[in-house]
Formats: structure tokens, C-alpha cells, sequence
């Protein structure tokens, strides 16, 4: 081989291994300002909403809490609250309805004091967010009512709610004082409490 020809060969070689530097640079100076800035405003826009989405649900939580805080702090006040009015009602309840129709004069302006504040303060317990139970005719919730004696009856679905002794209260959603209540037995039974009996009768030998 000359000298000539070594030397032509060395240049194509030395250009082939130059050829993947300019492709580099070449594709370095292909990404423009425009597209350098517009990929860094939207790596801050994506932290933005980010910052945002956390804030909100800061902001939400902490109403939340405070909401809580405000409605739950007086539950033990309430449960003072509502002594006193079962006491009234039941200062009512021992009075016959003849003896109240018949009163007359300061007996007739008391009885009528104690219903007008036993009326108030029902009012002022739903104010403040206190909630009657009224659960005769709905199926029994552990949740919320405590069963304190049953009644024999087929003519309604076992664990009917019947009587009511003592009324229950919640305050928001948190059970504040169970209703006390007879509950139905003998009765037809729920869908669910027919299939889980019958999943327990099953053949479990195979």
C-alpha cells in the first residue's frame, strides 16, 4: 500500500468516527430555546397543580376536623340536655290526658309551662345538630338501638323494631344515646338472615 493510499484511508476513518460527535451536536442544538423553555414550564405547571391539589385537600381536611371538633365537643353538655327533657316528659306522660283537659287556672298555666319547655328543648337540640331517633317500624340496628325485651308476633319480619321505651339521639352521625326498643320475634325473617340460616344447614360433609 503507498503512502498516498494509507494516508486517504486514515482520513475516511478519522471522518467516520467524527460522524456520531456531529450527529450529537447536531441533535443538541435541534432542541431550540422555545422548546427548552416550554418543556421547563411544564415541569412547573405539573408541580403547581400538585401544590394546589395538596393545599385543597389541607383546606378540606381541616374543615373537617374543625367541623368535628365543634359538633362533638358538646356530646357529654348534650347527653346532660337530654336527662333533663326525658324528665320532663315523663313529668307529662304521669299525668292522665282527662286531668290535663280538666286543669284550670295556675295548675293549667304550669302544665303548660312544662310542655312549652319541653317543646324548646327539643328545638334547641336540632339546632345544634341532635337528632330524635324514631325507629318503630324499621328493622333493628345494633348501631343505633339497644333491644331490652322481645315481642311474639308472625305477622311482621323478625327483628321489627315495636316499641320504643327511650328514644334515641345522634349528633351529626355518631350515635349520641341508643334508642332503647322491644323488637318483633317469630315473624318472617329478612332475605339475608333466611340465606345465611340456609348456607349454615347445608351438607358441610363432602
Amino acid at each position: 500500500m503507498s503512502d498516498e493510499e494509507f494516508h486517504n484511508e486514515a482520513n475516511q476513518d478519522e471522518q467516520h468516527d467524527a460522524e456520531p460527535l456531529h450527529d450529537a451536536a447536531d441533535e443538541q442544538d435541534a432542541a431550540s430555546p422555545v422548546e427548552v423553555l416550554e418543556a421547563e414550564n411544564a415541569k412547573l405547571k405539573d408541580r403547581l397543580l400538585r401544590a394546589v391539589a395538596e393545599m385543597e385537600n389541607l383546606r378540606k381536611r381541616t374543615e373537617r376536623d374543625v367541623k368535628d371538633a365543634r359538633q362533638y365537643a358538646m356530646a357529654n353538655f348534650a347527653r346532660d340536655m337530654l336527662t333533663a327533657t326525658d324528665n320532663l316528659s315523663r313529668a307529662l306522660l304521669t299525668m292522665p290526658q282527662e286531668a290535663k283537659d280538666e286543669a284550670d287556672g295556675q295548675f293549667k298555666s304550669l302544665i303548660e309551662g312544662v310542655e312549652m319547655t319541653e317543646r324548646e328543648m327539643h328545638r334547641l337540640l336540632e339546632k345544634n345538630g341532635i337528632t330524635k331517633l324514631e325507629p318503630k317500624g324499621e328493622k333493628f340496628d345494633p348501631n343505633f338501638h339497644q333491644a331490652m325485651f322481645e315481642i311474639p308476633n308472625s305477622d311482621v319480619v323478625e327483628n321489627t323494631v315495636m316499641e320504643v321505651v327511650q328514644a334515641g339521639y345522634v349528633i351529626g352521625e355518631r350515635m349520641l344515646r341508643p334508642a332503647m326498643v322491644g323488637v318483633a320475634k317469630g315473624g318472617p325473617k329478612t332475605a339475608a338472615a333466611a340465606a345465611s340460616e340456609s348456607g349454615e344447614n347445608l351438607d358441610k360433609s363432602v
